[in-house]
């Protein structure tokens, strides 16, 4: 029992005394650059482009070309369908959903959009000519 004991007190006393070597070892600097409590100005790297991309590759679900920030998609709501639903898309001169999104799990047709595409923003993001995060060799296909 005293050597458990003496072995933990050694293993605190090295664990606090390498935390403190590393506290006053210094060049650590934030990622950020700033203090936490200072305002960062951040770059935009990329604007929204609001002309309609091509598609990459077959069944790759269209990029969105307006900004969707206040959209509100929940449980309860879906703004997107206030102009993209087949029952209001003539009116708003705005694509209809593809009648994919009317059918259910069994493959029945629905009038209202089923729950397992009801969260528009799984599949369809906004286009943004923004730069490559990491080198990309994709080519599209023909």
């Amino acid at each position: 029992m005293k050597k458990t004991t003496f072995i933990s007190a050694l293993a605190a006393s090295a664990m606090l005394a390498g935390l403190a070597f590393a506290q006053t070892a210094g060049g650590v600097d934030t990622l950020r650059g700033a203090a936490v409590d200072e305002p960062v100005a951040v770059e935009d790297v990329f604007h929204q482009d609001e002309t309609r991309f091509t598609r990459n590759y077959r069944q790759q679900p269209p990029l969105v070309p307006h900004s969707i920030d206040q959209y509100q998609i929940d449980l309860k709501a879906n703004r997107c369908l206030s102009c993209h639903d087949w029952t209001t898309a003539g009116d708003r001169k705005a694509p209809t959903l593809s009648m994919t999104h009317y059918l259910d799990r069994e493959g029945n047709q629905m009038d209202t959009v089923a729950g397992t595409r009801w969260f528009c923003n799984q599949c369809h993001v906004p286009q943004a000519d923004a730069p490559a995060l990491v080198e990309n060799t994709f080519e599209a296909s023909n």
